[in-house]
């Protein structure tokens, strides 16, 4: 814990290896989920993803590169980004699940579940969502495609779903001259499961997510989303409706892949604070796009 911020009983405080194990968990099983999709549904039936997954298996498709390697190499930048972006926490474990990922397809050897086309789009979409939506719960990435629009968002005036929707646009084009007509629009097909299942999983339609926050504690915890999250914070003054008292409301806004990171850290400052969250179609001003995810 910062050791700038005020001091809290010893009943508000979480153990944190608990924490740690449960993000190992989930990106664990994010990890299976994903393997399943890509070498049960996908690779066997020659149909693609979005972002830098599909793109892997575009350029694996085309050249003969192991995928796995295809995988690690290109999420690699967006990774060493995400070190400076995010956290250091965050590109660590990104690059534990990536690694796990391209070693599962290395080693494990999963028959093909199906041939059907239609099958095949929508189950392999949504195992390979399911482990993308898992591994963000679990506070990394499997796949570097929000990293990416990230950056490029800060460099134009385009939004993060813009950039993502550019990116794809671009990549089933391609899809539809190397690999034909009908696999392109059966991975479109796939995209869009795995990014409802990712929706779904992580409990975050749009890329920004605003919180309010109710807590005894606002002020440790408003010190707290500054200093770890780097975050700007609205207080509102409350007043509770049973007991009459005064009481700070807390409201800020985050990207999605900061909604995990801030749930663990209330609740290690105060489990029973009050948490309202909805999505944000878009945001203007600020500090939203001025400074970078995290320090």
């Amino acid at each position: 814990m910062n050791p700038s911020l005020p001091s809290l009983p010893s009943s508000l405080k979480v153990k944190r290896p608990w924490g740690r194990f449960r993000d190992i968990v989930l990106i664990l099983i994010g990890i299976g989920s994903a393997a399943v999709g890509l070498k049960g549904f996908l690779i066997p039936n020659h149909f693609i993803d979005g972002g830098v997954t599909g793109l892997s298996m575009l350029l694996s498709r085309s050249t003969g590169i192991p995928l796995p390697l295809l995988i690690l190499v290109i999420n690699l930048p967006f990774l060493l980004a995400g070190y400076k972006q995010v956290a250091k926490s965050f590109a660590i474990k990104s690059l534990f699940a990536v690694l796990g990922l391209a070693t599962l397809l290395i080693f494990l050897d999963f028959p093909s579940i199906t041939d059907d086309k239609l099958l095949t789009a929508v189950f392999g979409g949504f195992f390979l969502g399911a482990g993308i939506g898992l591994s963000i719960r679990g506070g990394g990435v499997l796949d570097g495609t929000e990293v990416m629009a990230l950056l490029l968002s800060k460099r134009t005036s385009l939004t993060i779903g813009d950039v993502i929707l550019l990116i794809n646009l671009i990549l089933f084009m391609g899809a539809a001259f190397l690999l034909g007509v009908e696999p392109a629009m059966y991975s479109v097909l796939t995209y869009l499961t795995a990014s409802k299942t990712i929706d779904f999983i992580i409990h975050g339609i749009e890329e920004y997510t605003g919180v309010t926050i109710v807590s005894v504690h606002s002020q440790t915890i408003r010190q707290a989303i500054l200093t770890q999250l780097g975050r700007a914070v609205t207080i509102y003054k409350g007043q509770r409706g049973f007991s009459g008292d005064e009481v700070d409301i807390l409201y800020c806004v985050v990207t999605r892949l900061e909604v995990q990171r801030l749930k663990v850290l209330i609740s290690e400052l105060d489990p029973s604070a009050f948490l309202i969250m909805h999505s944000i179609n878009d945001t203007s001003g600020g500090m939203i796009k001025k400074r970078p995810l995290s320090h």
